[in-house]
């Protein structure tokens, strides 16, 4: 089937939402709002949310769609795909045989932490998923925003306005001050720690940050035709200055408010893939070292290229990563059985409504 008899299917694309943190809920409101999906089955992690009704956990009326913590019941789900946006885990392979249950079930995938470019992790990890999708007769996909736009595709979009290419490099600047996570800000950023706890995480955190990178750079490289040799992490962090209050609690002054990670892809004895990713805790209350937030990339060539965007940007990330996935349903699911990357899938937009 090609993608252009996919964006018009004979009855609406059935969806899985896989996980209903913010970005699961959004994904939910997604689908609901859309006339050529319908939403059969929710996967929740708390018990507390088993048995709730999707429409209500999106803040939406009663669609009468049961939230489940069973895995068993969403594998017998008749569904076209799986959207899988869990919080993002230390160890990438300890979700393996989950997703690959999914798969084999013959439900595509498309997950919005990771898998943008799954052979970065590995033979054996690349096996796992391509044998599931061969006994599911599905594909499985990577989307977002970051990964799954500014940090990979985008470059591979603005190099192509380029030749002789020496260097890629993409900045992203995030403000967590209004991101209400309590995990994804304290837990996982490890905002709010103090400089011994902060140092203590690191080592899992940089695990990681690692798995997580390592697909986007990868990407780049497959992309533009060149292998890499190793993949270099750095990380440096900052102390808030003074009291910080976010949406997600509180950020004592003297504990960290900051972090700076740096992703360089080698070839060839040198970086020729860089990923700068900032976070901020407050940017508005902090110095302007390694810049404000937004985005920045540069190709270095002929002609050398730069590209930069503010915040403003996008208005809304979660909604952005939500709508980048759902927008990939009708190509992933068309698509051969196996691993799609954006390198294998064709580019197609958002849906228009007049």
């Amino acid at each position: 089937m090609s993608p252009a008899a996919a964006s018009t299917p004979a009855r609406p694309y059935r969806v899985v939402q896989w996980a209903t943190g913010a970005l699961g809920r959004s994904a939910i409101r997604g689908v609901l709002d859309r006339d050529d999906m319908e939403l059969v089955g929710v996967w929740a992690h708390s018990p507390a949310k088993a048995g709730a009704d999707a429409g209500t956990l999106a803040g939406r009326d009663p669609v009468g769609v049961t939230a489940t913590g069973d895995l068993g019941a969403v594998l017998d789900l008749d569904a076209d795909c799986v959207v899988w946006a869990p919080s993002p885990v230390h160890d990438r392979f300890a979700e393996l045989e989950t997703i690959c249950a999914l798969l084999a079930s013959g439900k595509n995938l498309i997950s919005l932490t990771g898998l943008v470019y799954p052979r970065a992790l590995g033979p054996f990890f690349v096996n796992e998923l391509e044998q599931a999708c061969k006994r599911g007769g599905v594909s499985v996909h990577g989307s977002g925003v970051s990964q799954g736009f500014m940090a990979d595709v985008m470059p591979l979009v603005l190099s192509r306005l380029s030749r002789r290419i020496t260097h890629v490099y993409a900045r992203e600047c995030t403000d967590f001050a209004r991101h209400p996570s309590w995990r994804m800000v304290h837990h996982m950023l490890g905002f709010g720690k103090d400089e011994e706890a902060y140092l203590r995480a690191l080592r899992p955190n940089r695990a990681a940050m690692r798995t997580l990178f390592s697909e986007s750079l990868h990407l780049i490289a497959a992309g533009l035709g060149v292998e890499l040799d190793e993949i270099d992490v750095d990380v440096d962090h900052r102390l808030a200055g003074a009291d910080l209050s976010t949406a997600a609690g509180p950020i004592p002054r003297g504990t960290v408010a900051a972090a700076r990670w740096t992703f360089s892809g080698i070839a060839a004895g040198r970086p020729v893939i860089t990923v700068e990713v900032v976070h901020k805790a407050d940017a508005a209350r902090m110095p302007d070292e390694w810049g404000r937030p937004g985005y920045s990339l540069r190709v270095d060539g002929r002609p050398p290229l730069q590209l930069s965007a503010g915040e403003e940007w996008v208005s809304d990330a979660i909604s952005a990563a939500a709508a980048h996935a759902l927008n990939s349903v009708p190509a992933v699911c068309a698509a051969e059985p196996g691993i799609r990357t954006y390198l294998d899938l064709p580019m197609i937009g958002g849906r228009m409504h007049l």
